[in-house]
């Protein structure tokens, strides 16, 4: 189940997705106490919280067992059906210095994985400080969530470490409350009805708990002009081409490209907050990469997704997906955080600089895997249109404030690439050395589909 999709069979697969994907019989959802879900509600899906303990058997442990310096983890155990797995804590803005390994057991085989990293430093996704969102009682410290598959078994280990990276004493103990979030994404119906085209009128959501609500007006069509010739693009039949009047007029936006909804993903509203949240414009688009690891299949993307959706929310306590869009390695696209895709809706991707700014998320990791070609043009094609509705320029430079969280003070401006990545805001590896490298190739790519020379 973890082999790459071959192109023949994604083909069908990205056919397939444009379906409305119906939730399976609803199961309880798992809620320890001391961590509450919200709201209270029976969903398809799960989450199985497990507190970490010192492991008194490691060799390699720093410290006593029981010390604030002793390695935590859990020892081989059976478990409820999973399929992602991610480490959170108390404190928001405690960092994990250490290292976190998993393995898991996939169901039905028995087969144990090998050993797993998971990104500890997750702190550079999330709400601007100051925000609601951030300040929210929920929202706690958390790793990258990793997608390992369909599996009943799991072994953890947490570890800290020294400034250096070596287990010769932690410069700081381990946060408190050191919990295993194991996520059952939850079963799929086959696909029923007709294509899915709820997201050809989600711009008509209203703007409840809106922190900017002017409108956004540009030379040439408006926003709602330019939606609107967006609408009849997704609906024409497939191999139509429809042009807008004023296509080779300025302001530059590029055709509206097929965009997965979070109906067709399977998300469950009742998971969320309720209401949405908007800024004034989005001036840049950051891309990231998941970091859940490349062992799914382009079929599986929408259960990635409601893993990820669950871990966000229920997890680490944020409002909404964090994320304004995903990207699959098929080249699919998926409406991300609620609100409307042709609206500014406030994310939580880029710490300091979500504000009129969009953060895409690229399913995968790509430190060391080149993304394939699809994802690059994925990321060229929805940002000509959404960039376009704001007057954006894939080529171009977009200044940001900062909103403090991040290598810059807050309120210093900071002028990026239209298109940048995560690692321009913030010191991290994010989106990934080979997904950073393609970002020159979409912003041209992006540019032309905009009809820009």
């Amino acid at each position: 189940m973890r082999a790459y999709l071959a192109s023949s069979i994604a083909v069908t697969c990205a056919a397939a997705l444009a379906l409305p994907l119906s939730l399976a019989t609803p199961a309880a959802s798992h809620k320890p106490a001391a961590y509450p879900a919200r709201p209270d509600v029976e969903v398809a899906g799960s989450t199985q919280s497990l507190p970490l303990a010192p492991l008194r058997d490691d060799r390699r442990a720093i410290g006593s067992p029981g010390t604030a310096g002793a390695a935590q983890g859990l020892t081989r155990r059976d478990v409820r059906p999973f399929s992602l797995v991610g480490v959170v804590w108390d404190d928001a803005h405690a960092h994990l210095h250490g290292t976190v390994q998993v393995r898991t057991r996939a169901t039905g085989s028995g087969e144990w994985s090998a050993w797993q990293e998971l990104e500890t430093h997750n702190d550079e996704h999330g709400a601007d400080p100051g925000t609601a969102e951030a300040a929210a009682a929920a929202v706690r410290g958390s790793t990258a969530p990793l997608w390992v598959g369909d599996s009943d078994g799991v072994e953890i280990r947490v570890r800290p470490v020294d400034g250096s990276g070596a287990d010769r004493g932690p410069t700081e103990p381990l946060p408190t409350g050191l919990r295993l979030e194991l996520v059952d994404p939850g079963e799929e119906r086959a696909p029923e009805g007709a294509p899915d085209r709820s997201g050809a009128l989600d711009d008509k959501a209203p703007m409840t708990r809106a922190t900017h609500t002017t409108r956004t007006t540009h030379r040439g069509p408006t926003v709602e002009e330019a939606a609107a010739f967006s609408v009849n693009a997704q609906l024409a039949p497939v191999g139509t081409a429809v042009i807008p009047a004023a296509a080779a007029a300025k302001p530059y936006i590029g055709p509206r490209p097929k965009i997965i909804t979070r109906k067709g993903w399977g998300a469950n509203e009742k998971l969320r907050e309720r209401g949405f949240v908007y800024t004034k414009s989005v001036k840049a688009a950051f891309v990231h990469h998941s970091a859940t690891g490349n062992n799914y299949t382009c079929k599986q993307a929408p259960s990635v997704l409601r893993s990820i959706y669950r871990y966000h929310t229920q997890s680490s306590g944020w409002r909404d997906f964090g994320y304004n869009f995903a990207v699959d390695k098929c080249g699919n696209i998926y409406e991300g955080r609620a609100g409307g895709v042709g609206k500014p809706v406030l994310g939580a991707h880029t710490l300091g600089f979500n504000t009129n700014s969009m953060g895409i998320a690229v399913l995968g990791t790509f430190s060391s895997s080149t993304p394939p070609a699809a994802v690059t043009t994925a990321i060229a094609r929805l940002t000509a249109w959404k960039l376009g509705l704001h007057g954006g320029n894939p080529k171009g430079k977009a200044t940001l404030t900062s909103g403090g969280g991040n290598r810059y003070k807050k309120g210093t401006k900071v002028k990026f690439n239209t298109i940048a990545g995560h690692r321009d805001g913030y010191a991290t590896a994010c989106p990934g050395a080979r997904l950073y490298g393609k970002l020159g190739t979409a912003r041209t790519a992006s540019a032309k589909y905009q009809g820009r020379p």
